[in-house]
């Protein structure tokens, strides 16, 4: 027993010290984070403070939603109109300008695009729809140009197919590369030459396009055009267009979402007073190709009184300070 060594008891370890200061750091970083999504800061400095990305909101670090599956007819309707876009430009010896005129009978002011027109042969096309009585003609541009014609109802679908069948009758040219979409009381701002090169040089189509989240804009929407249209596709602009072949091509394939228009765009559906031609090809090319168009028309077009149709303007109204005001508003180029 004396030999024997005493083994030492066992040794107490002090108690931890708790790391308090991790706690409080994790805890103001939660709170700095919980602040900056309540109250996103809104300078560039403050931003980068958080992220070298700058301002980003918090939807945006989350992962992308799924993409809804396509129905049939949309898979179907977009191959066709993919291969109608990536088609090289129709290329001509002598390109035209298909002038389209959508009118009620005779056009008021053909003597002036008798001169519009004078000395330019070869180089357009005239295309008259009239929809109530037959046309009388003062100029030889437009004789014998006048195309089959439907009745056509304000504010319905027969004002879309109108145009559609005005595009159909001037696409058989296969010189004509643009397309203008003109009414009887539209007159030209600028000489042939200048509106010839402004649209046949261009790779873009002038469709007006914009979002109007009011009750005439977004509260013409109805849900029966879901899936293939939603809330947010939904665009308005004026009627008058000038369009690029392709893209004329493309809406005349079109009828998946023209017959959402046909079925649920309509004066009095649902208690609303949807315009089909108001609607149909801003939301159509907003979903299609929305990089293809400008987003504007090059023709004047004044809502300032508000009222269902734009303004008139009286031969009293008419000078000069009237036509330089128009082709320099918004500081984009009128050419109608």
């Amino acid at each position: 027993m004396g030999d024997m060594q005493i083994m030492p008891g066992p040794r107490h370890r002090p108690p931890m010290k708790r790391p308090m200061w991790i706690i409080v750091l994790v805890s103001l970083v939660s709170m700095l984070l919980i602040c900056a999504y309540v109250y996103p800061p809104h300078s560039h400095s403050a931003c980068y403070v958080f992220s070298s990305r700058g301002c980003k909101a918090f939807t945006d670090w989350l992962p992308p939603m799924p993409a809804r599956e396509y129905t049939d007819a949309e898979i179907a309707s977009r191959v066709v109109i993919k291969e109608i876009l990536s088609m090289p430009p129709t290329q001509s010896t002598n390109p035209k300008l298909a002038f389209m005129f959508l009118t009620r009978g005779s056009l008021p002011f053909e003597k002036l695009w008798d001169k519009f027109f004078h000395g330019h042969e070869g180089r357009f096309s005239v295309y008259v729809h009239a929809s109530k009585e037959k046309p009388i003609h003062v100029s030889r541009y437009f004789f014998n140009q006048d195309i089959h014609s439907e009745k056509v109802i304000w504010g319905k679908i027969s004002m879309v197919d109108a145009e559609k069948r005005l595009l159909a009758h001037a696409l058989k040219d296969p010189d004509n590369q643009h397309f203008v979409l003109l009414s009887d009381s539209c007159v030209p701002l600028y000489k042939f030459d200048y509106v010839y090169n402004y649209l046949m040089y261009t790779n873009i189509s002038y469709v007006d396009c914009f979002e109007d989240p009011g009750p005439h804009g977004n509260g013409r929407y109805s849900e029966h055009m879901l899936p293939e249209i939603e809330m947010s596709d939904f665009r308005k602009g004026a009627q008058w267009f000038s369009m690029k072949r392709q893209h004329a091509l493309i809406v005349m394939a079109d009828n998946l979402y023209y017959s959402k228009f046909k079925d649920y765009c309509k004066p009095g559906l649902e208690g609303r007073n949807c315009i089909a031609d108001e609607h149909y090809l801003p939301t159509f090319f907003n979903i299609i190709d929305p990089g293809g168009i400008a987003n504007w028309s090059v023709t004047h077009v004044d809502w300032s009184e508000a009222k269902w149709h734009p303004k008139s303007y009286r031969a009293q109204d008419v000078n000069f300070e009237l036509l330089k005001n128009i082709t320099v508003c918004f500081c984009l180029t009128i050419l109608f």
